[in-house]
Formats: structure tokens, sequence, C-alpha cells
């Protein structure tokens, strides 16, 4: 039978602390797991599941919500018409993650270390827009890299944002004792719906994770603005009590990061903990803020990189000791 997640692609890469491996599945260009040395960095789930929580999924073209699945476009000669998303979160009456978020990408191009997928958005329900996207995952001894290009193959300017839902993980560690550290400077406040109704700096805050907290501390699903970049690289981390680390990070395109603390995790025993790190290009409900959304014009081309870099065995331990 089948995958429930399409076509699994495997790559492998030899590493100071052993075999890096991850596997990237068909549907939703989404990463099932990702170890080195044997160790998971990443949530993994099983071949014959669906991704649990959207666990690894590509988010595009836009990340999070879009209020009421509602939102209004204006076209060059000025006049304003409503579109009607599908809603996709029903109990919020929201659409969520995206247009992609089921659909099957085609491999381009695939090699030992990484492959690239694509898939189209075709012009739809509340979003009129054709874009060719493209997503690559490369591995090495640095960690696992994704490079996203969203290509606005139609007539008309086109929205796009680009999110990614990764899991992150020390495997052999409880995530409850991992360390939490988010390099951002604002905090969004929902509604009961999970709606965006403002943004605060999160100086004084608990929200102010600039300098790590424990994650059994932390009941988590927040987007946070004002990412910091230096060089052009955002960092965000898990650190293990032994100093083992994994971080995300992502280029100057993500201004924007969502954190989950989820308890109830479908492949975790009960009241264990996942924690996902979501950098995203624009936050909830950009199409209709406008917040950190491109508008590509016809043939115009988006890029953005993102990655995971793990820190592991004696290899990792040494390194976070220098640092």
């Amino acid at each position: 039978m089948r995958a429930p997640t399409g076509d699994q692609y495997e790559l492998t890469c030899d590493t100071p602390d052993g075999q890096a491996k991850a596997v990237i599945t068909q549907l939703a260009a989404g990463i099932r797991s990702y170890s080195v040395g044997g160790i998971d960095v990443t949530e993994p789930f099983d071949e014959a599941s669906t991704p649990p929580s959207g666990c690894g999924i590509v988010l595009v073209p836009w990340p999070n919500r879009v209020k009421d699945a509602t939102w209004w476009l204006r076209d060059e000669s000025g006049s304003v018409s409503e579109q009607k998303l599908a809603v996709t979160e029903p109990a919020r009456g929201n659409a969520i993650h995206g247009l992609l978020r089921y659909s099957p990408y085609l491999p381009v191009l695939r090699g030992r270390e990484s492959i690239t997928l694509g898939a189209t958005v075709y012009p739809q329900l509340g979003y009129p827009f054709l874009l060719d996207t493209t997503v690559r995952y490369s591995l090495s001894a640095d960690g696992l890299t994704v490079e996203h290009t969203i290509v606005n193959a139609g007539q008309s300017d086109a929205p796009v944002a680009i999110g990614a839902h990764p899991y992150l993980k020390i495997g052999g560690v409880e995530t409850a004792d991992l360390v939490l550290k988010l390099d951002a400077a604002t905090h969004f406040e929902v509604d009961e719906r999970m709606n965006v109704v403002d943004e605060h700096p999160v100086d004084g805050t608990e929200y102010d994770l600039r300098e790590g907290r424990r994650v059994a501390d932390l009941r988590l699903d927040d987007g946070f603005g004002g990412v910091q970049h230096e060089s052009g690289r955002a960092e965000h981390s898990l650190t293990a009590p032994d100093g083992r680390s994994v971080t995300l990070w992502a280029d100057d395109s993500f201004g924007f990061v969502q954190a989950f603390t989820h308890r109830s995790f479908a492949t975790l025993p009960q009241g264990q903990v996942a924690v996902a790190i979501e950098p995203m290009t624009a936050p909830a409900n950009a199409l209709n803020s406008g917040q950190g959304l491109r508008w590509l014009g016809a043939g115009e081309t988006m890029k953005a990189r993102w990655g995971i870099a793990p820190l592991l065995g004696a290899h990792g331990v040494q390194g976070a000791a220098r640092a």
C-alpha cells in the first residue's frame, strides 16, 4: 500500500557525529524524520501516518491563519473584492497553513544528499493567482538546509508568504527539560480563535525568550515578530542540560516565528511535549494586515532559506562549551 504522504525521499550524509539521515515526503514536501548519528533532531512519524499536527510541512502561500478565511483584494483599477478561502480550520472558522498542505510535490532534481521538489498553486477559491514553487532540501555536516523559490507564473501581482512547521527535539532527552530560546523582540496577542489583535514588545513579559526558558514552564501557541538577524541570519534553539543543542536558523526573509508547545502530540505519550519552531516570512493574517507580505509581479521570483543545525555528541558538547 502507498504511504498517505506519497513517495518518500531519503537523504544521507556523513558528519563528525555520525550519518545524517532525512526523509522528505511527496505530500507537502514535509520532513518526516531527520536524525544524526541515530539521534532524532525532529519529531519523526511513521510512514503509514499522515503528518501529525502539520509536522514538518511547507506552508505556502501563507503560514498560520487567515481570519474568517476572508480577505480583500484591491486590483489595478483600485476596486476591492472580497476573497473567500476554504475554511480549513472549521473549529475556529479560519483558513490555515496555505494551499499546499494536502498537495503532492514532484521531484525536480535528486541526489544522495539533496532533493528539489516542485508544486504549483493554481488559481482557486479565494486565491486567484498562479504560482510555481520549489523546495530544495540538502544535508551536510552543518545540518539540513531548506531553500524555497516561488515564481509568479500569472499575469497579475500575487500576495505571497512562506512558512514551515518543523518540530525539533534532541532524541533521548525529554523535550520538557530542554531550554527554548527565541531571538524575537515582539509577541502577537490573539483572541479566543487564535486571530491576531495586537503586537507588543516582549520586554519584561513572560514571552521574552531571548535568554531561554525551560520548555516544561511554557504554554505556547504564539507568534513572535522583531526577529533579530546578525549577518543576515536569525537563530532559535533548543538546548539540553548536557550542552547539546539544535538550532533553527533563517535568513532575513524570515522576520517572524511561531512557537508551539504541543502536549497532545499524536506520536508521544500523553503529557509529553513536542515543540514546533516555525519560521515565517509573514505573521498570522498577513493577507489582511499586509505585514511581512510580499507582492510578486508577473514573472517575479521570491527566494528564502532556513535550516536545522544540530550540535550533538562529543562534537556538539565541545562546540557548545567553546561557545
